[in-house]
């Protein structure tokens, strides 16, 4: 089905011109989401600077195609000044993940940078949620489906105006990476994380303290605080929308088993889809925990957790950012660089290489989880 859309990608890795019937038709592939998925997906997780061009002649094509009521609003700014205001928006980048390792660091930088401001983060609900119990942190609701076909996700930005405040855009989706005018430009600062650190190998949630101004700068998560007794391990098989960063259904069942063999409490999150509530119960042992609903309960879990085991996903971001001892299992990027500028702090394993089940026990071997 992608085919039209790899060809288009080798084109832009190339650095050379694609046809306006090429582009039609990559266009035409499943309403665009292949376009997403296929091209402009790998052209950000490369994170080869001279790649942000390339997307932006790309998708203002693609936008022309499209919507070509937005053309007017299209622009690529990177520079800004840090006004004074009253109100600071801050984008969110969709995915729950990113939130917390970017977005969650421009909204730390923002409190410090105007203690008497209101913080707006400008998101959809479930990711607000992260945030909740922080007071200086208000909501703009801002749906935008993630999986939705290209024209939906064009209207979505096409829809978003704010006629107030400063808008910090940590290379948002709302805005499509920053080629849409959502705000006056002088209202207006960009961090573009896709070249922002050049070809260096520094983690996203630095250089976006980095990029901020503000050294001190770092990733957090405010959920609503959770009732009971906490679990000394949590667990999270979820990989979002990359099957790459699977290792398998035998991996998933021996790895459960070996954490119950530790006899501390476990809770293992069941997802956000079916597919993944699927492979959490064909690989549950009897009696572990599960939690099964919204994400943002399941970060406060993580938060008082003494140990996070899991695929490179959200979850092992909020561990992270928590100060958690995680066991991260890392699979499934496309370049050394993507690798490093997502890599959480803590126990990394290559998801790669074989043995990884007894690395696992390894690093297990060196935690504690008596209370």
């Amino acid at each position: 089905m992608a085919s039209t859309c790899n060809e288009l990608l080798d084109l832009c890795l190339r650095g050379e011109s694609w046809s306006p019937e090429l582009l039609d038709r990559a266009i035409a592939e499943d309403d665009g989401r292949a376009l997403f998925t296929v091209v402009v997906e790998r052209l950000g997780d490369l994170f080869e600077p001279d790649l942000c061009a390339v997307y932006a002649r790309l998708f203002t094509d693609v936008i022309a195609r499209v919507c070509p009521e937005l053309i007017a609003r299209t622009r690529r700014i990177t520079g800004g000044l840090w006004p004074a205001t009253n109100r600071v928006y801050v984008l969110s980048r969709i995915t729950l993940g990113a939130d917390v390792a970017v977005t969650s660091v421009l909204l730390d930088a923002a409190k410090r940078r105007y203690p008497s401001a209101e913080i707006v983060f400008a998101g959809p609900r479930k990711n607000y949620e992260l945030f909740e119990a922080d007071p200086r942190i208000v909501h703009r609701d801002v749906p935008y489906a993630r999986g939705g076909s290209l024209r939906d996700r064009l209207q979505a930005s096409a829809a978003l105006w704010f006629d107030d405040g400063l808008v910090l855009d940590p290379d948002s989706r709302l805005t499509q990476l920053g080629l849409i005018r959502v705000c006056p430009d002088d209202r207006y600062r960009f961090f573009e994380s896709r070249s922002f650190g050049g070809n260096g190998e520094a983690r996203l949630p630095d250089l976006a303290g980095r990029w901020a101004d503000d050294p001190e700068a770092r990733p957090y998560v405010a959920p609503r605080a959770p009732e009971g007794a906490p679990v000394d391990i949590t667990v999270s098989l979820g990989v979002g929308d990359n099957p790459a960063k699977r290792l398998g259904d035998d991996f998933e069942r021996d790895l459960l088993r070996m954490l119950a063999a530790t006899g501390a409490s476990v809770l293992i999150d069941k997802g956000g889809s079916e597919a993944e509530r699927d492979r959490v119960e064909r690989a549950l042992p009897a009696g572990m925990r599960t939690h099964d609903g919204p994400f943002a309960p399941f970060a406060a879990e993580i938060a008082r957790s003494k140990l996070f085991v899991g695929y490179d996903s959200a979850a092992g971001h909020v561990a992270s950012a928590c100060g958690v001892p995680l066991i991260s299992i890392a699979k499934g990027f496309v370049s050394e660089r993507m690798a490093a500028r997502w890599r959480p702090i803590g126990t990394v394993i290559d998801g790669n290489v074989p043995n990884v089940l007894d690395q696992v026990s390894k690093a297990l071997a060196t935690c504690t989880f008596r209370r």
